[in-house]
């Protein structure tokens, strides 16, 4: 199989090399000399910088919620003073997460984030069932659903006296992830520019909520800071729900990770963006909620369907429409962000084989993981289309936080294993270990207040990976290699993809 993907290789690039000679034969001597271009490796390029690093942080992890509903803290922490506690304190905890993953980037420069740190720590076991949840279920589902609120969003305007019909929002969706998969596809800085200008866009109506928020306040609409731990829960389960939807909130302080190699100096940048990006985000989760309660007491903004929208319609008149709008914006770029990552971490697994290999092509043209970019879409169309598929996902959390804690467990098991590993960025060893308590507490906390059936398919989809895992990459069976052969090769010669060079 792979004598025969190699000879397709040479051959795709022994056709292109023929091809820019015989364009430059009919030209002069300068002027070849003029249009040579020296002839990049057939690998991912380093095109991201500093701030394109920062704006995948904090485009990927703002979404719709904070605009939309973020009545879950409120609900379960019962007052507007400890709402406001646990919004900060999320933002520490996703901090000490972001520090460890730091210190994991800076040692093991692979791209593919956890994937590449539990290979690293506990061996490939343990990452092919991280790659199997998320590039199966967890990356396109979460795709489909911020695809979702923005086709419904974006539809809302066209049904201004009903809710918009199922079919134009999947179909609408269906058209989003197309198109964020085409740009991911043709250009790495184009998906780099795209992610920075609707970062920016989102960072704009946040920049108005609180600035709104910061007059009213001025003006002296304090009412419902006054007494602000009046009715404030007093159960510990609940309080702990609040934090369980606080750090989800937060989910995605590891999204640079997953693209290391693609990262220009990631020594300096990588610790530098998330140091920027998750205070950043963090600031602006807890001014944001601020604002709404300038405007909104507790029981008006936990009946409100789209937050912001209410906080725009009584402030903002008659501007209001702008935040539907830039809400619009904001789901955009943070499915772009989630199409960029997720690409990364198929392609990485496949490059080990612990997925198909045609997931490890690069495209000969464009230098991006064409055929991982397109299967992660291509899955993601496919959730779209059953009727409710964000119930069944959010049970998938408790796997999703089980991996963060076997990654923070692997930072302190290779602190003693890989001495030898340089480390330019070194964290206490107490962080990695409040992370993996936080972690244990986050899977176990949803499965003690509400045991449900769906945890066990959860889990069995998990444990299924392994049927996969011992005949096809452990074992290596002849045969499906046979079967997988032809099928890389018509697939290589249609997208006109290669294997990545292997570079020193």
């Amino acid at each position: 199989m792979h004598q025969q993907t190699e000879m397709d290789n040479d051959s795709l690039k022994k056709a292109t090399k023929k091809e820019s000679e015989n364009g430059s034969s009919s030209h002069g001597v300068v002027s070849q000399a003029k249009d040579q271009k020296p002839v990049k490796a057939t690998v991912l390029q380093k095109d991201v910088g500093l701030l394109s690093g920062i704006c995948l942080i904090v485009g990927t992890m703002i979404g719709s919620g904070i605009f939309i509903s973020p009545t879950s803290v409120l609900l379960y922490s019962g007052a507007v003073g400890p709402c406001l506690l646990i919004w900060t304190a999320c933002g520490v905890l996703a901090m000490l997460g972001a520090l460890c993953y730091a210190e994991l980037g800076t040692m093991i420069t692979k791209s593919g984030g956890t994937y590449a740190y539990l290979m690293e720590g506990f061996g490939p076991l343990p990452a092919y069932l991280f790659s199997w949840t998320i590039v199966m279920v967890l990356k396109p589902s979460n795709l489909a659903i911020i695809t979702m609120s923005f086709a419904k969003y974006a539809s809302t305007p066209f049904y201004p006296d009903c809710t918009p019909p199922v079919v134009v929002t999947k179909c609408l969706a269906s058209a989003a992830v197309f198109v964020i998969v085409s740009v991911n596809c043709l250009s790495v800085k184009l998906a780099s520019y795209v992610q920075i200008v609707f970062t920016a866009a989102k960072l704009f109506i946040i920049v108005v909520i609180v600035g709104a928020g910061i007059v009213l306040l001025a003006q002296g609409n304090t009412q419902n800071f006054s007494n602000a731990f009046d009715g404030a829960s007093q159960s510990f389960g609940a309080i702990g729900l609040a934090f369980f939807h606080g750090l989800w909130a937060y989910d995605g302080w590891a999204q640079l990770n997953y693209i290391t190699e693609e990262l220009k100096d990631p020594h300096r940048n990588l610790p530098l963006a998330i140091i920027i990006g998750i205070p950043l985000v963090s600031v602006c989760y807890v001014l944001v909620n601020v604002a709404y309660f300038t405007v909104m007491t507790p029981s008006e903004l936990l009946v409100s369907p789209a937050v912001a929208v209410t906080f725009g319609d009584r402030v903002l008149y008659p501007l209001s429409w702008i935040v539907p709008l830039f809400v619009l914006f904001s789901t955009f770029g943070s499915a772009n962000g989630s199409c960029f990552t997720a690409g990364r971490l198929a392609y990485v697994s496949g490059r080990e084989g612990h997925m198909v290999k045609i997931l490890s092509y690069i495209s000969l043209k464009r230098y991006t993981p064409a055929p991982a970019i397109i299967f992660n879409g291509l899955l993601a169309i496919f959730y779209i289309m059953p009727a409710d598929i964000t119930t069944l996902i959010n049970y998938f959390s408790f796997a999703q936080w089980g991996f963060n804690g076997l990654t923070a467990l692997s930072l302190i098991v290779m602190r003693f294993t890989r001495k030898d590993l340089h480390r330019p960025v070194k964290v206490p060893i107490v962080i990695p270990g409040v992370m993996v308590l936080v972690c244990c507490y986050l899977v176990l906390a949803p499965i003690i207040d509400n045991p449900e059936v769906e945890y066990l398919y959860c889990a069995s989809f998990l444990l299924a990976g392994l049927l996969l895992y011992f005949p096809f990459v452990h074992m290596k069976v002849k045969w499906g290699r046979k079967l997988m052969r032809p099928i890389t090769l018509h697939l290589q010669l249609l997208m006109e993809v290669v294997p990545p060079e292997k570079t020193e």
